[in-house]
């Protein structure tokens, strides 16, 4: 049944209607799916972002490109769910706790573990909605019912399951190794969250002196401050040099320490002098050559990288202070050989910047080997492919040369680590209980104080959220779920985590396709950045343009995997076309008189009206496939050309003469189309830009409460008419051709010149047709033949060729003759003269003899090209005689 529709206001603007759509969605429950349908499901979940977060043009992109997913979807009749939700960003979020905190001047330790949670949750409170609400500003048809939280009850349950699970199955271990330590942050991170930057450095080549004498070994290092905690000097088993050096001792420079010279295959017999000082505590390299060689553990630094007071003489002091004092106390004894300049990779925290340190620690490690294989796997047999498919290329090259992954942080806010520990006996247990008491003594036991890496809840989020452990109707209806979109800078920390959990839990793959975008950079390349100050605040753009002008700029020329620029000319050209499409409708919009939708029978319908239902079909049959292998640029593209060009610019021009006879029985067959069209090109452009088509659509006859609720075109062939296509592409060209001339030669509209139409397709002109050359073409009159030879000249006429005709405009029609003498005797004069002038250089001896030969002959073919104009106008002149 058709619904009431109201008028459209004069001027697009978007304010007006935006926010009362998207409150209107919610409201209808258009966005939550029925779990019990049984329509086949299609799933989304969102990259939650943190809880500290703020909306940016990432952030903006990422989620325009699943709107448009889940919103052509749901009108293709698919059960559609987008699940909703935000990370708890343990390091973030502690951090500005932390600082907003020591502005009060309090600590974490002044306020004690559950005090500052308390604390974590007021703020998670006050702040942690403000993304969610920013999102739902760019008209997110995520379902807000399910809306979830990492460190909900729920998905904390999850984590707790599988921390032991995989703690029986000797997956989780508690272990001393070398880990990433941020000494600001003050935890450790996983490998996946050191960031390698470029920076100037040195090699420092020191003495270390033989025990008893005979002279010394030379090592380099770029950390001379960790010399403090070296227990060996390794060297190549297979180096002459030093094999007879094998078993004996050197004195550490400075402590004073007997260290043996030990075999090891980690000295290379091509680099530097083949001596390696080795630091097990310090360096991950040295960490395994210690335990191959029986090595003692010497920490030197403590948690916020100042050295221990195990070495007084530089106890307390940062490191790069305790640097700068050992160097010199190298150099005064004698010891410092060599300082080489150098630029090296140094690894530094993802969040803070902060150089990192190598550092051994007593932490929680995931063995990756195991759950590695089944997800590489699982991408090299097409259960999951990467859009662009390069991307699987980043993918294997970690996941094949992954490490254990430390999953403890030194953190209060996040997933407690599920084990405890009795003092008494020294028991430990992993359990999900929220208390325990010792199973072998009865004394109660402590919880380990650490948290587990936020990346270790994100991992679960596909089947957490849907209620795993559990079985959820959700599970069974949305999980697997089928597409997920992410940046290319998360494929290590993310994408690969939540592939081998699923794997592991589910025995599923999470997603069957991970559709990759690039970075939004500015329009001059750059990335975004607060340093450069050319960060763009999609807030800022919504509030001045509207959110689906953001929307589509965003999605224009969107490639996979490829980063895009944003630029003012970007966000102006997606409000034109909103413009445009306002504009548009609001013309059909006021000369309609129909109240349904049907289309009219064919029979009724002109050549005209058949041309655009095939251009219409064919647009249809693009943007599906286009969207179907996530060309969302290709898919716009293609809309945007059909809608301001095809439909816009010229079927409603080629409608216009019948939509004025309202008595016709032509003013409802084009209305009909034209609504119908209209009606198709809101749909399709619906999930770009979702509320200026819902506004429109209102406005229109239509069977659905809400377009995104009604059903996505389909390729109809049944309305594809290729003879009339091709007619009416012929009548275009024609047009078009004659338009173009006309303007270059400067005739104004209202000058009507006769158009001869010299074609042997004649049946492409038929008298139907002539009315369009009137009102586009400026035509006085049209005749159609084969040909005028004997009845107009081709000095006559301006003739102009398309594919299927030759055009002739006669001159008298299109040109006032006394101006045009006037003008052209005029460009004679100004000829001559110019022939004079270059005559009379060409004729000074002086100037061909000293001017290079090639400045010349420019002039000479100068003079012969003004010849050659000259003789043109004087040619022309003698026509108009």
């Amino acid at each position: 049944m058709a619904q009431a529709y109201h008028e459209l206001p004069k001027t697009y603007n978007p304010s007006e209607f935006e926010d009362r759509i998207y409150q209107n969605w919610c409201e209808k429950g258009y966005f939550t799916p029925d779990a019990k349908s049984e329509a086949p499901s299609y799933s989304i979940v969102i990259p939650p972002p943190n809880i500290t977060g703020q909306l940016h043009m990432g952030h903006a992109l990422d989620n325009t490109l699943q709107d448009i997913l889940i919103r052509y979807k749901r009108m293709r009749g698919f059960c559609t769910l987008w699940l909703p939700g935000t990370d708890h960003a343990s390091i973030a979020t502690e951090a500005k706790i932390v600082e907003a905190m020591r502005k009060e001047g309090l600590s974490k330790d002044d306020l004690g573990r559950d005090k500052f949670l308390e604390r974590a949750w007021a703020w998670k409170d006050q702040y942690g909605g403000r993304i969610i609400s920013q999102l739902k500003k760019m008209g997110s048809s995520c379902d807000w019912t399910r809306e979830r939280f990492t460190l909900d009850e729920g998905c904390s349950d999850a984590v707790k399951e599988v921390f032991v699970r995989l703690y029986k199955k000797g997956l989780i271990y508690r272990g001393e190794r070398i880990i990433n330590w941020c000494p600001h942050c003050k935890t450790s991170i996983s490998n996946a969250e050191v960031e390698y930057e470029e920076q100037k450095g040195h090699f420092w080549h020191i003495r270390y002196p033989l025990v008893g004498g005979g002279g010394y070994v030379e090592v380099a290092t770029t950390r001379p401050e960790t010399l403090l905690g070296d227990t060996a000097v390794a060297v190549n088993p297979e180096d002459e040099r030093y094999k007879d050096l094998i078993g004996k001792y050197v004195l550490l420079p400075l402590v004073g320490r007997r260290i043996p010279i030990v075999a090891d295959e980690h000295a290379q017999l091509d680099k530097g002098t083949g001596c390696v000082k080795i630091t097990p505590a310090h360096d991950p390299n040295d960490f395994e050559v210690g335990r191959r060689c029986h090595l003692p553990m010497e920490v030197v630094l403590t948690e916020d990288a100042k050295i221990t007071d195990n070495y007084p003489k530089y106890a307390g002091m940062d490191r790069y202070e305790a640097r700068k004092a050992i160097i010199e106390d190298l150099r005064a004894g004698g010891y410092l050989a060599e300082i080489e300049d150098l630029t090296h990779e140094v690894g530094t925290c993802y969040r803070c910047g902060t150089t990192i340190e190598p550092m051994i620690s007593l932490q929680w490690f995931v063995k990756m080997v195991p759950l590695a294989k089944p997800a590489i796997e699982a991408v090299r047999d097409g259960r999951i492919k990467f859009v662009p498919e390069r991307f699987d290329k980043n993918y294997f090259h970690w996941m094949e040369n992954t490490q254990d992954w430390c999953i403890s942080r030194q953190l209060w806010w996040g997933h407690r680590i599920p084990a405890f520990y009795c003092d008494e006996c020294g028991t430990m247990e992993v359990t999900k209980a929220d208390s325990v008491v010792c199973p072998k003594c009865g004394k109660p036991m402590k919880q380990d104080p650490d948290t587990l890496d936020t990346w270790f809840s994100s991992a679960l989020w596909p089947f957490s959220t849907m209620g795993w452990p559990n079985e959820t109707e959700d599970l069974k209806k949305f999980f697997p779920t089928n597409t997920l979109v992410t940046g290319y800078d998360i494929i290590t920390f993310w994408v690969s985590r939540m592939i081998f959990s699923s794997l592991e839990y589910m025995n599923e793959i999470p997603f069957d396709t991970v559709l990759i975008h690039g970075l939004v950079r500015d329009a001059q390349g750059r990335k975004m950045s607060k340093s450069l100050g050319n960060g763009i605040d999609p807030l800022e753009i919504i509030a001045e343009y509207g959110a689906d002008a953001l929307r589509f700029a965003l999605a224009t020329g969107n490639s996979p995997g490829n980063d895009m620029r944003f630029s003012d000319e970007k966000i102006e050209a997606a409000r034109n076309f909103a413009n445009k499409l306002w504009n548009a409708s609001r013309f059909v919009r006021m000369n309609l008189t129909i109240e349904d939708t049907a289309l009219p029978a064919v029979d009724d319908m002109t050549t005209e009206d058949k041309w655009i239902l095939t251009r219409y079909n064919e647009t249809v049959k693009t943007v599906n496939e286009s969207l179907d292998s996530f060309e969302i640029g290709v898919a716009l593209s293609t809309l945007y050309d059909f809608t301001w060009d095809i439909f816009c610019d010229w079927y409603i021009e080629l409608c216009k003469g019948r939509l004025n006879d309202k008595e016709s029985a032509g003013n409802e067959v084009a209305q009909r189309v034209l609504c119908h069209v209209l009606t198709g090109i809101l749909k399709l452009l619906h999930p770009f830009i979702p509320f200026i088509t819902e506004e429109i659509y209102q406005s229109l006859p239509h069977e659905d409460e809400s377009i995104m609720i009604s059903r996505y075109p389909v390729y109809d062939e049944s309305m594809v008419f290729p003879a009339d296509a091709e007619r009416m592409n012929s009548i275009l060209d024609a047009i078009r051709a004659i338009r173009n001339r006309r303007s270059e030669m400067n005739i104004v509209p209202s000058r009507r010149a006769k158009l001869y139409i010299a074609t042997t397709h004649a049946e492409d002109f038929p008298v139907s047709s002539y009315v369009f050359f009137q009102r586009l073409a400026s035509a006085s009159e049209v005749e159609v033949a084969e040909s005028f030879e004997g009845k107009l000249s081709a000095d006559e006429a301006v003739t102009i060729v398309t594919p299927v005709a030759t055009i002739l405009l006669p001159r008298a029609d299109i040109i006032d003759m006394e101006k045009e003498k006037a003008r052209l005797n005029a460009e004679k004069a100004k000829l001559e003269g110019e022939i004079a002038r270059l005559s009379a250089k060409l004729s000074n001896e002086g100037f061909v003899a000293k001017a290079p030969a090639a400045v010349v002959e420019g002039e000479r073919a100068k003079l012969e090209k003004v010849r050659e104009n000259l003789a043109g106008v004087v040619s022309a002149l003698e026509k108009m005689k």
